[in-house]
């Protein structure tokens, strides 16, 4: 969507910044209405099982007041502890390995049953910094795709220490009891100063309708190290195996393993716990346990991005193209958030339907953008830095 002209003066004015997710979830239970559950169920009634979700249209009453790039965005530069730093950090190959590992569950916030985030638009950027133990990281991402949805995510620290880069397609399908999203497309961590790069994937975003209706992130998540020859392997699951193998125990359990590429049944640490509370690792060798991961510091209590540099915000800002819809659902003005939702959408195809008419083909503005034989969409930036943003994420001491 060709935002970047229409409207600039006004951009900063209009752009609307929310909560993020973190573990109290507080921004979606403001607007929960009573019967969620039978509203949502209503929503799936003439939707046939195997179909593709990717471009169900929502209405407003069931948005979170943000895009998914925004979503996206979060799970990068809103974070209670440098997480992203502790991998550059690390004192060997293993210890950065773990490292990640702790950095790719940070990435996994609480979802909310009967609220998902906006469609991004074609061209729709979002672009934050953000300040953590003495570096500052910079973040970028653009809606690359709109037929099928593809995202691209470019995150750079000032020191380059670290360089991220995703390309994120969602591909959801309903399943009669269940929808179930798989996020293809890989997350490169980059540790220049190392000479490593880490391939991380990402768990299964699983609603349940029936018969107990819930939310969850589920399936097997693979980080791995070419360079150091490490991986590890993560299974996410809604609950814990009891005794005897049955269900029942607590949800959002995360257990997997460390090990070499080379010999891959030879465990070198242990992973377990829950991606909401606290994971541990325990050095097989030594019979050592330590903390890896605490989801109270990282994800617990996190602050609203603001802007900084009004001249700055571009209009292709996600909290600009959304910033009417979003202010609406803050106020529960349902009938102005779905006439704003409405002129968005009706933006984005009639700029599609011009672009057909004159024969042009859309080229992302930050990103080039390819499919591998494996049908997976592959993005990268076209430059090596991301610059300084409008949009930043207060510290610690100036939010409280």
């Amino acid at each position: 969507m060709q935002v970047e002209s229409e409207g600039e003066a006004e951009a900063a004015c209009a752009a609307v910044l929310t909560p993020p997710l973190s573990l109290e979830g507080g921004l979606a239970a403001e607007l929960r209405p009573a019967n969620i559950v039978q509203r949502v169920l209503s929503l799936f009634r003439n939707v046939r099982p195997g179909s593709d979700l990717s471009h169900f249209q929502l209405p407003a009453t069931f948005n979170l007041p943000k895009s998914q790039l925004q979503l996206y965005g979060e799970g990068v530069y809103c974070v209670g502890d440098d997480l992203l730093g502790r991998c550059a950090r690390g004192a060997d190959s293993l210890e950065r390995l773990a490292a990640v590992v702790a950095w790719s569950i940070s990435t996994t916030r609480p979802p909310i049953f009967g609220f998902a985030p906006y469609n991004p638009v074609l061209g729709e950027t979002h672009h934050v910094s953000t300040s953590s133990g003495g570096s500052t990281l910079n973040v970028l991402l653009e809606q690359v795709s709109h037929r099928p949805p593809v995202t691209a995510l470019h995150a750079a620290d000032a020191r380059g220490d670290v360089r991220l880069v995703w390309c994120q397609s969602p591909a959801p399908r309903f399943h009669g009891a269940s929808v179930e999203a798989a996020v293809r497309g890989a997350r490169e961590l980059r540790l220049p100063r190392h000479g490593e790069t880490y391939v991380v994937g990402c768990p299964n975003l699983v609603i349940r309708l029936l018969p107990s209706p819930g939310v969850d992130w589920a399936g097997d998540v693979r980080v791995v190290c070419a360079e150091s020859g490490l991986e590890a392997k993560l299974s996410y699951c809604r609950t814990r195996r009891s005794f005897l193998g049955f269900g029942g125990g607590d949800a959002r359990c995360v257990r997997g393993r460390i090990f070499r590429s080379s010999a891959p049944d030879e465990t070198l640490c242990e992973v377990d716990g829950f991606w909401d509370r606290q994971v541990s690792i325990k050095d097989v060798a030594t019979g050592e346990v330590s903390v890896l991961y605490d989801a109270q510091r990282a994800i617990g209590d996190l602050a609203t991005p603001v802007v900084q540099d009004q001249k700055g915000v571009s209009a292709s800002e996600s909290a600009v193209v959304w910033g009417e819809v979003s202010d609406a659902i803050l106020k529960k003005d349902w009938e102005t958030a779905r006439q704003a939702k409405r002129r968005v959408e009706d933006t984005a195809r009639r700029l599609a339907k011009e672009r057909n008419e004159r024969g042009e083909v859309w080229t992302p503005k930050h990103f080039s953008l390819s499919q591998n034989k494996d049908g997976d969409w592959e993005c990268w930036p076209l430059e090596e830095t991301v610059p300084p943003a409008p949009i930043v994420v207060p510290s610690s001491s100036s939010s409280s």
